[in-house]
């Protein structure tokens, strides 16, 4: 039985631009692009992970949010949807469990206090790992990172085709963001001037007043395709990805005590990257590469 709760809808700016791109962007044909897009290899395709028993669990039920997009979002329809949506699916089916599963939606601030008190047994909504966070809870091993990513304007196109054409040249990032910081420590040839928010940042790229932006990929990626930059810009270089400022990259949280259901999240997850399915997730809902150029 698997069903889909929903409470506290929430839709954001960057909602309505994911939505509209993948609306506006025609989806990549699996069979065609699986050899073109390149994810960050997880796991190795040789390692087993036992399943372990899981008759015990009565019933599965993970908590997310709607104010992710893509990675989960209220859809044109009114349903709860997105890659976190179908990648449960695929895990309760890998385990076997569909029947107990269920995933339902609450706030951001709501999903510790709920998983805390027995009200869900998963959390599976872009929560960052932390060292607090790893006392109290357990983590499934990550199933994606996002990358950090350069933008620049295509009729102002850096001379080379790495980071290194970006020497000496004004690059705009937010201020006392994590990318402010991992700009500085791996491109200290670069001029970082701050904005206060990503609209001003990506005001001043479209503007000529930076040679290129840094910051999140997936923001980036979307940005770049969609109608608000008016086909002004592109990715360029990269992807970059570091866990020192960017963290572990996106995982399931599970209690303390269940670091059992942990392991299982890790034996289906394997299964799912082994089988090309993550993949096949990753194409429904980002159109555009995010790993590529």
């Amino acid at each position: 039985m698997w069903s889909r709760k929903i409470s506290s809808p929430k839709i954001c700016g960057f909602l309505a631009l994911c939505l509209s791109m993948m609306a506006a962007v025609p989806l990549p044909a699996v069979a065609q692009d699986r050899s073109t897009v390149d994810l960050p290899i997880l796991f190795d395709t040789r390692e087993r992970i036992a399943r372990p028993d899981l008759s015990g669990i009565v019933r599965l039920r993970f908590l997310t949010t709607v104010d992710f997009p893509p990675f989960n979002f209220i859809d044109q329809t009114g349903k709860l949807a997105g890659f976190h949506v179908d990648l449960v699916r695929e895990i309760c089916r890998e385990l076997q469990l569909t029947d107990k599963c269920q995933i339902q939606a609450v706030t951001f601030p709501e999903l510790e206090t709920a998983l805390s008190d027995g009200n869900g047994e998963a959390i599976v909504a872009g929560v960052a790992v932390t060292a607090d966070l790893r006392k109290r809870f357990a983590f499934s091993r990550p199933f994606m990172r996002l990358p950090a990513r350069f933008a620049v304007a295509k009729a102002r196109l850096p001379s080379g085709e790495t980071a290194a054409a970006l020497d000496g040249k004004a690059v705009g990032v937010v201020a006392a963001s994590a990318h402010e910081a991992m700009l500085k420590a791996f491109f200290p040839r670069v001029t970082a001037q701050a904005f206060p928010d990503r609209a001003a940042l990506l005001a001043a790229l479209k503007d000529g007043k930076v040679d290129a932006v840094f910051g999140d990929g997936m923001q980036l990626a979307f940005w770049t395709s969609g109608s608000e930059s008016a086909g002004c810009c592109r990715l360029f270089d990269g992807p970059y990805l570091s866990e020192t400022f960017l963290g572990e990259g996106l995982t399931i949280m599970v209690r303390k005590q269940d670091e059992a259901l942990a392991g299982a999240m890790d034996h289906a997850l394997l299964a799912l990257s082994r089988s090309g399915r993550l993949q096949e997730i990753y194409l429904r809902y980002f159109p555009i590469n995010l790993y590529g150029g």
